[in-house]
C-alpha cells in the first residue's frame, strides 16, 4: 500500500497571448488553471490539472481543497477507482458535473500519473498501449477573426506542420458561417482534413440548415451543432443534415456519453479528461464508443490527452487546444509530421515551471 500523504491544490488565472473567440463565451482573454499534485508516503508525486474558461476556477479550486482532500487523506494511492467512487460520492449531492467532475478530474489525473511514474511507465504504456504517434488538428477559436485573419492564422498552422484544422462557426449570419468555411475549404484544397465547430450555437433544426449547406464543404465533423442537453435533436442533425458530428466537450458523466451514443446523436464522441472525471473515465468513454464501433476524438489540454488517445485503437484525431500551456512546460508535447508523439517519460510526462505561473497564481 502506498498511503497518500498530502494532496495540494493550486488555482491560476492565465492571460491568452492572443484574445479568442467562439460563439458561446464571445471574447475570451484568460483562462483558469486549477493543479492537483498527490504524494505518497514514499515521496512519489503525480500531477493533475483542469481548466476553466474565463470564471469558475476558483469553485473547483474548493472542491479539490475542501472537499476532495477528505476523502484522499492516508488512503490507498493506488486504488484508483475505488477513490474515483469516493469523491463521486462525496460530493454528487452538491452537483453531479461542473465543479465538482471538474475537480475530481484534476485529482484522478494526478492518481494515473502517480501510478505510472511508480511503474516507471509513460502513461499511454500504463493503459496497455497502442500506438504514441496520434494524429491531430489544430484547433482555432476564431469566430471574430476577419477572413484576413483566419487566412493568416491557418498559414501559421500549416508552417508548424498542422495537417488538419478546426475553424468556429456560429455566427449571427449562417450565410457568413458557410462563406467563411467555403473560404477555408477553397485555401486548403479539397482533401485536406478540415472540422468546424459551432459551439452550441444553434437549435437542432438551424443546425439542420447549417450542416446541408456546408455538406459541399466535406467536413470531417461539424461539432456541438446544439446544447448536450438535447439528446433527440442531436439524433435529428445526424440524421437529417448529412454531416458527421463530433460531441461530449460538455459532457460531464459517462451516463451521458451512453446516452447520446445510443440515441444516435453522435459520430465522434468528443471526451475533455479535465472535465468528465479525469482518466478513468475517458477510458471508460474510449471503450463504449468502440463497442459501437465509433471514433473517438478530444478536447482540450493535449499535453495529457496524448496519452490516451495513444491507448485507444479507436482514436482519431487529438485536439491541438487553443489553451495550450506550452509557455509553462518545461518540455512541451511534440508533433511531427501531423502527429502527436505521446512521450516515453515516466505518467504522463508534464512538468510546469511552477516559477513561470506564480504571477498568475489566485489560489
Amino acid at each position: 500500500m502506498a498511503a497518500i500523504a498530502s494532496l495540494g491544490c493550486r488555482a491560476y488565472r492565465v492571460p491568452l497571448p492572443v484574445v479568442l473567440s467562439d460563439s458561446t463565451h464571445g471574447t475570451i482573454t484568460h483562462f483558469e488553471l486549477i493543479t492537483a499534485q498527490v504524494r505518497d508516503a514514499d515521496g512519489a508525486e503525480g500531477l493533475g490539472y483542469t481548466y476553466t474558461v474565463d470564471s469558475n476556477g476558483l469553485a473547483v479550486h474548493a472542491v479539490v481543497d475542501k472537499y476532495l482532500r477528505r476523502v484522499l487523506e492516508a488512503a490507498d494511492a493506488s486504488r484508483i477507482e475505488d477513490l474515483w467512487q469516493k469523491m463521486w460520492w462525496a460530493v454528487h449531492y452538491g452537483g453531479r458535473g461542473g465543479p465538482s467532475v471538474l475537480g475530481i478530474s484534476a485529482v484522478d489525473i494526478a492518481l494515473w500519473d502517480l501510478a505510472a511514474r511508480r511503474t516507471k511507465q509513460p502513461l499511454w504504456r500504463h493503459l496497455g498501449g497502442f500506438d504514441p504517434c496520434v494524429p491531430c488538428y489544430a484547433g482555432g477559436i476564431d469566430l471574430e477573426f476577419t477572413i484576413d485573419q483566419l487566412m493568416k492564422q491557418t498559414d501559421g498552422f500549416l508552417e508548424r506542420g498542422f495537417r488538419a484544422i478546426k475553424m468556429k462557426v456560429g455566427r449571427a449570419s449562417l450565410r457568413e458561417d458557410v462563406e467563411r468555411v467555403r473560404a477555408m475549404r477553397r485555401k486548403l484544397g479539397p482533401d485536406f482534413p478540415l472540422m468546424a465547430d459551432a459551439n452550441m450555437r444553434w437549435s437542432a433544426d438551424t443546425a439542420i440548415r447549417a450542416a446541408r449547406q456546408l455538406r459541399e464543404c466535406e467536413l470531417v465533423w461539424l461539432e456541438e451543432p446544439t446544447i448536450p442537453d438535447d439528446v433527440d435533436g442531436h439524433a435529428r442533425i445526424v440524421r437529417e443534415g448529412g454531416v458527421p458530428i463530433a460531441t461530449g466537450e460538455n459532457l460531464h458523466t459517462l451516463y451521458e456519453f451512453k446516452q447520446m451514443i445510443a440515441a444516435g446523436g453522435v459520430t465522434f464522441p468528443e471526451p475533455d479528461v479535465s472535465n468528465c472525471g479525469g482518466v478513468t473515465v475517458f477510458m471508460k468513454v474510449c471503450a463504449l464508443a468502440e463497442a459501437w464501433n465509433l471514433p473517438v476524438t478530444s478536447h482540450g489540454v493535449h499535453d495529457l490527452t496524448v496519452h490516451l488517445l495513444a491507448a485507444a485503437p479507436n482514436r482519431s484525431y487529438l485536439e491541438i487546444h487553443g489553451f495550450g500551456l506550452e509557455r509553462f512546460m518545461a518540455e512541451p508535447m511534440l508533433m511531427q509530421d501531423g502527429m502527436a508523439i505521446a512521450p516515453e517519460r515516466p505518467g504522463h510526462g508534464v512538468a510546469l515551471e511552477w516559477k513561470k505561473l506564480e504571477p498568475h497564481r489566485v489560489a
